[in-house]
This record gives structure tokens, C-alpha cells and sequence, in this order.
């Protein structure tokens, strides 16, 4: 090989790559990694030879979203143009990553887009509204980031609710005024039409929609204005699982409701089909295609297995009784004599066309038959004269619609008479088909910023103004056009300006003609998730009644039992908190079994206590699945236990659950915990507090990372001995410090001790890491208890909280002394301050060495908190690895109606961190960890302790 061509060869840059479709990864340290379509990656050149022939299967890669670095099979790799990656990197969203990268053009447009140029932002993307703005700035944000944003400058109604002024952490990117400028992925920009080119008969040659698209029913990417071309808006919209729809067959109209969406398995074509459940038993399939099942239908008579461009959404004016149970031919609709849309007469309105420029087109006479629907009564037969501007000199303020008419209105008469010739207001009477008559709910829907059409061929626009205009008796909408309109104004009627659009853009029109935007999914109407859990939606995902007492399964039975996608408990409406908890505590423990069966008084005790153990706790343990519906009966009980009706849709923190838990089912407290001389306390949880005072360098509390007494263990991330103090601490060591320093006992040793790990709320956290000791040991802290002498091990009698704190003597470990010992350490001058305290020892007479048995409690359950969401692990066997994680809103199908599905996996590596000794621990690097490890370590938000000897008794 000769010498320029190795340099070449090492020159090289990394290919980037996309992820054509999901992929898993079995990694001996973290698991099963999931790869998911859409997400980026980097070769790595030392990673393996992926380009030799040799091994030219596998390609070593990075991925970018998540850092992993894997090795995957190539055939799952899509390759991405070099010039084109750093566009597709910030794109949060995969689907769209994916649908971008399928459409060069509109990369390379805005790759290629000069700075200046007019852009549109999305806004709203519940109402597809944009916002004009002005390109300033292209490039990556930070220093070696790849990732290329846009900065834009907010134009318009959008200027003033930016969050810069172009600055971004201290580098100023590009110059605007304060709340003007943004950086956005190019996923939140459009082109506005002008600088598209070609006029309303170019789409065929406009750059984004080329011959080669393929027009299969895949929706376009969101990245399109709602003036994009007509090609691409022809191509069918997907449909979501829940729509309404509607399509026609042997010239009648059938509906149903969409089960399936999406292309059809072991086909080459993507052509996508939509399964439906249909009203009425006309159909003729049964969910299945080729032996896949796609979807659930009740009877073949009831599904219909339609292609894409066949099927239509459903309109709210066609969901009426009539129109769902009586199927009946398409109505052919006779043309009826146009009506004159509401403009200002112009002398200048005949003369436009020859004054047009040709490179502004702008819709002419044989396209004006869309502007049908006039803003004179519905009910008169003859149009009648233009109105004549009222006497006002300011502009009047918008009014909100009125409430919905009783009387729907009424088709005019198809009299060939009414037809006149003569132009009104800038428009050509021409005859068009009329609308279909449609009761429009204005309260409802219609308001500024709505997205509209009007008339038929459909003029589209967004409305910018509602108000009233004098000779008009009611509401009219001034609408601003997605294309210019050579009869429309700049906002203005007969001179009063009511909004500002650009010209030829202005169009108004009695607010009752303005129907929805069809080229938009109608949006769901808002649905109870509470009262949604007990319906039939959640048929498929319902479990099962069990009133045989199950215990819980352990070892590999657990793993069988629990581990898998609807494994576990499922979330509903922010019920993590809630599953989390009752995972944690009845999963794979008997501890907490007593509360099934302990004798209940008032009737919702009981019924609570029935529900928790028939429908919720057998199930789980006997099937590994609890349907939402049944946690959210007893998140019913507790709101109306409590009269929190956040109890049933708000977020919990695990405490207040579980407090109203014992409450509701009245047990006895877990603890009793005396302070000083004082009485005994109940309490079924107990707060970690740790001191309030930052603790010295030696405290456990704080841990010098730097001092390195061993080598580390090769699997687990520990700290260089350059790195920082870290504040990390174990379950222990925080229980013995809270105790001490608040001057507590317990009064008797607990069979269950939940504690709650300290943080303030559910995102400062006052520790990097805590290490949930696998064993705790409490025999020190209970009160009238035999207890050892830190010195000579005989009865304590003393112990002393300056001496827990003294860095002589073995820093943060409890100090108890029998009388001799207490003596001789508080002889010394650096101790003579101490003010020890005399403990409580049981009755008779006590010499000698006491060996007595420790009072241990072990580990089941952790609960953890990332982002306002509750997970926990639980231990289900007696081998270091056997944890289990769970998460009860793992994945989801569906949107806003969707179904949450929970998760139950094995994570054997978090065994090896939960063994590490404290010196080990002190010097682990937190920030190095990931998950699942991460989330115990780092996350956790509560501990479960139990003594399986003691439960007994409960």
C-alpha cells in the first residue's frame, strides 16, 4: 500500500449511520440494550474491523442518543449522507428522524437555505400554527457538538415570545432583541410558500414532493406548512387506533372505529391498511392477516379490512344516532345559486388581474367558485346589496362567539331565477356545489388562532379576528388565508383594520360558515381516565379475581412469574407511586401479608382489605399481572377515605399512600419510637434525617473519594484519587446518625421498617449516591436492650454522642460504654466536654462479656424516583443477583387514550454494587454509573427492611 493512500485511509471520518429498525443487544454488564428505529450512530474505527471482509457482518458503532457503544449486524443500519447527519441529530422525535431522512429534499433545502431567509416555526402544534420568523444562525451550539440547530428571529405575533436575544450559555450566536430568538431542530421549521416557488399548478415540480415520493399512504413529515403542496396533501393521513371513520361500499356509507393502522406483515409493499370495527355486521374479517393477528375483533361480520385512501375520518356533524344505524347511499347534492362572500367594494377589485404580477399568483376568476359562502342569510332567495360601511372611526375590540343557535340554518331555494350574473364585493357569482348542512358548535371549538376552511372547493386559513361588523346581525371571523386571493384584503374591512395579515390574504365570512380543517385529525375529545379505567376499553387489559390466599414466589419461580412486557402492576393517570409501592411490598415478601387478614371494622376497611388481597396481591403473585382498573378502585376507596380527590388522578409521593393505606384498613402502627423520657410514638414509616450541619471530611456522611486503601474492582467505576469529596452514605450509617443525633429509641424491635431515604421533594437530593445496606442491624438502637461496650463488651451502660462525631476514635460509629470504660475514655482532655447519656438496661443483675444475638433486618424492596416517576427493585431470592426491576408505565400503546404496559426485568448487576463494602462504596463514582444501577444508587427514594422471624407473629 503506498503511503498517500494509508494517510488517506486514516484520514477517513466516521460514517454515520440510522438504526432502520429496532434492535436489542445482549451486554454482560448492562443487560439487554435496546436499540431503537430512528436512533443514530457512529462507526468506530478501532472497534472490531467492521470493514473487513472477514467480518463485514458486524459494525462496531456508537449511538449517539445514549453514548452505548455496540456492536450490531449491518443489515439493520441505514447509512446517512455526511451532509445531512448533524440535521438529523437534534430531532428528538425517532419517527420523524426516520421520515426526514426518507426525504433528502428538505434537508438539503434547509442545509442549503441562505441566512435571512423567511421561515415558519411551529407553534402550536395542537392547532398546526406557525409563526413567521427570520433565519439568523446555522451551526452547532456548542464546541465539538455536531448536532446543527437553527436560531431563528421571531417575526410578527410570535415576536417577544422567544428565550433569547441569540445568546446561548454565554456565546452570542446571532444578534436580536430580547424574547425574539430561538434554536430549533429542523424538525420545528417550514418553508414558508413564497420561497417554494412554482404557483398553484407547480406542486408536480416543487423540490419537496419530486416524481420518485412514493404515494403510499405514509403520512408527510411534520415539517410541512399547511400550504404544502397539493400532491403531498392528497397522500392519505394515517389514523389513529380509536377514530372514528367512515367509507363507502355498494353505494352506502358504513362506520366504525379504527383497530388497526399500520402496512400489512410479509408484505414488500407499504401500503397501509386500516382494520375497522364497524357499527353494523357488514364486514367480513376477522383481525387476522395471513395468520397475524393485527387486531381484536369481536365478530368477522363486524371488521372490514380497508386500504388507506378508502377510509375517512369521521366528522363531529356526522356522529349523529341516524347516521351511524341507518347506512345509506352517498346523497348527490344539486347545485344551489351562490351566495357573496362579506368584502369591501373596490373600484379596483375589476382591474387586479391585469395589474397581478406574474411572479405573485394569485386565484382568478375560474377558481372563485370557492367563495360560495356569503354573509347574507341563509333563508332570503335574493342576494342582497353590498353592505355599506358602518360610521366608526376605531377599531372594536373581538367578542367572543354567541351560544349555538336552536335552528339549524336553512338551504336556500335552487330557483335558476336567484342566479345572477353580476360580480359583488370583488367575487364572480359562479355556481358550485353547496356545503353539506352542518351544525357548527362555536362555544366549543372556533376561536382565534382555530384552523378553518370555507366553502367548497375549500379555502384554507387560520382565524385571526371574531367580532361583529355593522350591518351584520351576527359573529363573523376574519381569516387569514394559506393562499393569496386576489379579492381579499390586508385585514381591513371598508377601512377599519381588524387584524393584520399580508395582502390579498384577508378574508371575512360569517363565523357559523368557518368549518374544521380537514386536513387535520379531528382532536379526541376530552375523556374521564378515571371513570375510562372501568370501561370496556380495558377489556383486553383486565386480570382476573383470586380469592384463594397465594404466597409470594421466589427464585427462578418469580422470574417465570413476573418478568416480561404486562408483567406486574399497570399504571394509570400518574398510579406509579402507588404500583411501585404495592409491588415492592407484596411481589415477592410475606411480610406485609398480615394486612390481608387483620380484623376490620367499618365496611370500607373491608372492602378495601378485600380488594387489596383478591383482586390486587393473589393476582399479581398467582399470574405476575394486575390490571389499572383494580389499583384505581382502591385509589377510589382512599379519596373517599381521605376526601383527596388527587388520590384518583393526581401525583402521590409512596408515604402518603401508604400512610392512608394503614389508616383505611385500621392496623396497629409498624414502629413505636420513645424520645428521651418521653412516652412512646407510633408511625408506620420513619424519615431519615441526617445532621443538620455539614458533617466533617471524615464523617460517613461525606466520603473522601481521593483516598484509595485498595485497588479497584475492575467491573464496578470507581473514582481517580484526584476526584472530589462526594457526598455518599449507606442506609446504616443514616438510620444510626438520625437516631443519635435525634435522641431515639425503639421500643421494641419492628417486623417491617420502611425508611425514607433524605431529599427535599422529588428532585433535590442531598446525597450523590446511597448504598441500601443489605443488612441492617438495630440491636444499638433499641431501647431496654442487652448492648455491648465498644471497648471491653460487656454491658453498656453509657453512650455519648461526642463521641460518635470524634474523629479519634472511629468516626461515625455508635459509642457505648460500661461504667469503667465510660470513665477512662472521658478522662481525656479532648473529652472531658462530652456530656455521655446512661441508656435503659433490662432488669437484674448483668457481669461479664454479653454475646448476646444481634437484632437483624434484611432488604426486600428499594423504591426509586427520576422525574416525578416511581420504580422499585425487589429482591426475589436469596442469591446476590435475584433483583427484579419494575416499572408500571414502561411502554405505552396508543396516545392520549392509550394503555400504559408495564415491565418486570431482571437486573442481576445490581447484586455486585449492592455488595460493595463501605470503603468500596466511598470511593464509587456516581456519575459514571448507568442504568438500572444508576437509578438505585442515585434515585432512591425508599427503603423496605423486614424481619421474617418477627413477621411471623404479625
Amino acid at each position: 500500500m503506498s503511503g498517500d493512500a494509508h494517510h488517506g485511509r486514516r484520514r477517513r471520518h466516521p460514517k454515520m449511520y440510522m438504526f432502520a429498525s429496532d434492535y436489542k443487544v445482549q451486554d454482560h454488564l448492562e443487560g439487554t440494550i435496546r436499540l431503537q428505529r430512528g436512533q443514530l450512530c457512529l462507526e468506530q474505527e478501532g472497534g472490531g474491523g467492521g470493514h473487513r471482509a472477514g467480518r463485514g457482518d458486524y459494525l462496531w458503532v456508537k449511538v449517539i442518543d445514549n453514548g452505548s457503544v455496540v456492536k450490531v449486524d449491518r443489515q439493520v443500519l441505514s447509512e446517512v449522507p455526511s451532509d445531512l447527519a448533524g440535521l438529523l441529530e437534534p430531532v428528538p422525535d425517532l419517527d420523524v428522524r426516520v421520515k426526514l431522512l426518507s426525504r433528502p429534499q428538505i434537508l438539503q433545502r434547509f442545509a442549503a437555505l441562505a441566512l435571512g431567509s423567511e421561515v415558519r416555526v411551529f407553534w402550536n402544534r395542537s392547532q398546526s400554527e406557525l409563526a413567521e420568523a427570520e433565519l439568523r444562525f446555522r451551526g452547532p451550539l456548542t464546541r465539538g457538538s455536531s448536532a446543527v440547530y437553527f436560531g431563528v428571529q421571531l417575526k410578527g405575533w410570535a415576536a417577544g415570545r422567544g428565550k433569547s436575544n441569540g445568546n446561548y450559555k454565554g456565546h452570542q450566536l446571532f444578534t436580536c432583541p430580547d424574547a425574539c430568538g430561538l434554536f430549533l431542530p429542523v424538525s420545528e421549521l417550514s418553508l414558508p410558500r413564497s420561497s417554494r416557488g412554482g404557483s398553484s399548478g407547480d406542486h408536480d415540480r416543487h423540490p419537496h414532493q419530486s416524481n420518485q415520493t412514493p404515494n403510499n399512504g405514509v403520512s408527510p413529515v411534520n415539517i410541512l406548512s399547511r400550504a404544502a403542496e397539493s400532491a403531498v396533501l392528497c397522500s392519505p393521513q394515517p389514523l389513529a387506533v380509536g377514530q372514528r371513520v367512515c367509507f363507502t361500499q355498494d353505494e352506502s356509507i358504513h362506520r366504525g372505529t379504527v383497530q388497526f393502522c399500520g402496512p400489512l406483515p410479509n408484505r414488500t409493499s407499504s401500503a397501509v391498511y386500516v382494520g375497522v370495527l364497524l357499527d353494523q355486521a357488514v364486514g367480513s374479517w376477522d383481525g387476522y392477516y395471513k395468520g397475524t393477528k393485527l387486531c381484536s375483533i369481536t365478530s368477522p361480520e363486524f371488521g372490514a379490512l380497508l386500504p388507506l385512501s378508502k377510509v375517512t375520518p369521521e366528522s363531529r356533524s356526522e356522529r349523529s344516532p341516524l347516521a351511524v344505524t341507518n347506512p345509506k347511499p352517498l346523497p348527490k347534492l344539486p347545485a344551489l345559486p351562490n351566495k357573496t362572500a362579506l368584502q369591501p367594494p373596490s373600484p379596483t377589485h375589476s382591474r387586479e388581474p391585469a395589474q397581478t404580477p406574474s411572479d405573485r399568483p394569485l386565484i382568478q376568476a375560474a377558481m372563485l367558485v370557492t367563495a360560495k359562502k356569503a354573509l347574507q342569510p341563509p333563508s332570503s332567495s335574493v342576494p342582497k346589496a353590498a353592505l355599506k360601511p358602518p360610521p366608526l372611526t376605531t377599531p372594536k375590540p373581538a367578542l367572543q362567539p354567541p351560544p349555538v343557535p336552536l335552528t339549524k340554518p336553512q338551504a336556500p331555494p335552487t330557483s335558476p331565477a336567484t342566479d345572477h350574473s353580476r360580480s359583488s364585493n370583488g367575487f364572480h357569482n359562479l355556481p358550485s356545489p353547496p356545503i353539506a348542512e352542518q351544525k357548527v358548535e362555536f362555544g366549543r371549538w372556533l376561536e382565534v388562532g382555530s384552523m378553518v376552511e370555507v366553502n367548497d372547493p375549500p379555502l384554507f386559513g387560520v382565524i385571526r379576528w371574531i367580532g361583529q361588523i355593522g350591518g351584520v346581525s351576527e359573529p363573523v371571523a376574519g381569516i387569514e388565508l394559506d393562499q393569496e386571493l386576489s379579492a381579499a384584503t390586508d385585514g381591513s374591512y371598508l377601512g377599519e383594520r381588524h387584524f393584520r395579515c399580508p395582502s390579498n390574504k384577508g378574508l371575512f365570512v360569517k363565523l357559523r360558515n368557518c368549518r374544521r380543517d380537514s386536513r387535520f385529525p379531528e382532536p379526541e375529545l376530552p375523556i374521564n381516565q378515571v371513570d375510562r379505567c372501568n370501561s370496556i376499553a380495558f377489556a383486553n387489559w383486565s386480570s382476573e379475581r383470586v380469592e384463594e390466599n397465594t404466597p409470594p414466589v421466589s427464585g427462578l419461580d418469580a422470574r417465570l412469574t413476573y418478568e416480561g412486557f404486562k408483567k406486574g402492576i399497570q399504571g394509570h393517570l400518574n398510579s406509579c407511586y402507588l404500583d411501585a409501592s404495592l409491588f415492592s411490598m407484596f411481589s415477592c415478601c410475606s411480610s406485609f401479608d398480615w394486612l390481608l387478614f387483620w380484623p376490620t371494622g367499618p365496611a370500607n376497611s373491608k372492602s378495601a382489605q378485600d380488594l387489596l388481597r383478591c383482586e390486587i396481591v393473589n393476582p399479581l403473585r398467582r399470574y405476575g399481572y394486575v390490571c389499572a382498573s383494580k389499583t384505581m378502585a382502591l385509589r377510589k376507596l382512599l379519596k373517599a377515605e381521605t376526601a383527596d380527590s388527587g388520590f384518583t388522578n393526581e401525583e402521590k409521593d409512596p408515604e402518603e399512600f401508604l400512610n392512608q393505606l394503614f389508616l383505611l384498613l385500621r392496623v396497629e402502627p409498624l414502629l413505636k419510637i420513645r424520645s428521651a423520657s418521653q412516652k412512646p410514638q407510633e408511625c408506620f414509616i420513619y424519615q431519615l434525617f441526617p445532621p443538620s450541619v455539614s458533617a466533617s471530611p471524615a464523617s460517613p456522611l461525606v466520603s473522601p473519594v481521593s483516598v484509595c486503601a485498595s485497588p479497584p474492582l475492575s467491573p464496578i467505576p470507581l473514582s481517580s484519587p484526584a476526584a472530589a469529596l462526594q457526598r455518599v452514605a449507606s442506609v446504616q450509617a443514616l438510620l444510626e446518625s438520625s437516631f443519635m443525633h435525634s435522641g431515639l429509641k425503639l421500643t421494641e424491635a419492628p417486623s417491617c421498617l420502611p425508611l425514607l431515604m433524605p431529599r427535599f421533594g422529588k428532585e433535590f437530593k442531598m446525597f450523590d449516591a446511597i448504598l441500601p445496606s443489605l443488612t441492617l442491624d438495630v440491636t444499638d438502637l433499641l431501647d431496654e436492650a442487652l448492648r455491648q461496650c465498644s471497648i471491653c463488651q460487656s454491658v453498656a451502660q453509657w453512650e455519648c454522642l461526642q463521641c460518635y462525631e470524634d474523629v479519634d476514635i472511629t468516626p461515625g460509629q455508635l459509642k457505648q460504654y460500661c461504667s469503667t470504660c465510660n470513665t477512662q475514655v472521658h478522662t481525656h482532655k479532648k473529652r472531658q466536654t462530652h456530656k455521655p447519656t446512661q441508656v435503659r438496661v433490662p432488669r437484674g443483675s448483668w457481669e461479664g462479656p454479653v454475646y448476646g444475638a444481634r437484632q437483624l433486618m434484611d432488604l426486600f424492596a428499594v423504591t426509586c424516583i427520576e422525574t416525578s416517576h416511581y420504580v422499585s427493585f425487589v429482591k426475589h431470592g436469596p442469591e446476590p443477583t435475584d433483583w427484579l426491576f419494575f416499572d408500571s408505565m414502561a411502554d405505552r400503546e396508543g396516545g392520549e387514550n392509550g394503555f400504559n404496559v408495564p415491565q418486570v426485568r431482571a437486573c442481576p448487576e445490581v447484586g455486585r454494587y449492592l455488595s460493595l463494602s463501605a470503603d468500596e462504596f466511598a470511593r464509587l463514582d456516581a456519575a459514571s454509573l448507568r442504568d438500572p444501577v444508576r437509578r438505585l444508587l442515585c434515585d432512591a427514594y425508599m427503603c423496605l427492611y423486614h424481619c421474617p422471624e418477627l413477621s411471623l407473629y404479625k
